[in-house]
């Protein structure tokens, strides 16, 4: 069981990759919009992190239901951050940098949380 539960946490760590890296790729190219790339590594984390805190014994013993929850909720809210961005590039309206960077602060927020907690 502890080799399944490590494999999702290493699928688990490939989403966060996934999102943080492709979030990197256009703030260093300047053009401060939501990739498409950046919903697959929020999907994959989603699942991923859904699955390590069901209460089905991957975790480490007892669940931390707080971290869970707060985690959830800045994953929405990314969800939410990165809709809002691809939806206005779509209508031809830019996104704000300040709310392209605030994506990429609560993607590292949400690692934070999951290593220091």
């Amino acid at each position: 069981m502890e080799t399944l539960r490590d494999v999702v946490v290493l699928i688990h760590l490939i989403g966060f990759a996934i999102l943080f890296g492709s979030w990197a790729v256009e703030a260093f190219a300047k053009r401060y919009v939501p990739s498409r790339t950046m919903d697959y590594g929020l999907g994959i984390s989603l699942v991923a992190g859904l699955a390590l805190s069901a209460p089905w014994g991957l975790g480490d013993g007892e669940l931390n239901y707080t971290k869970i929850g707060i985690k959830l909720v800045v994953l929405v809210v990314i969800g939410g951050l990165t809709g809002a961005g691809r939806s206005r590039a779509k209508k031809g309206t830019p996104m704000p940098a300040w709310t392209f960077w605030l994506i990429g602060a609560l993607i590292l927020l949400n690692a934070g949380l999951a290593v220091i907690w």
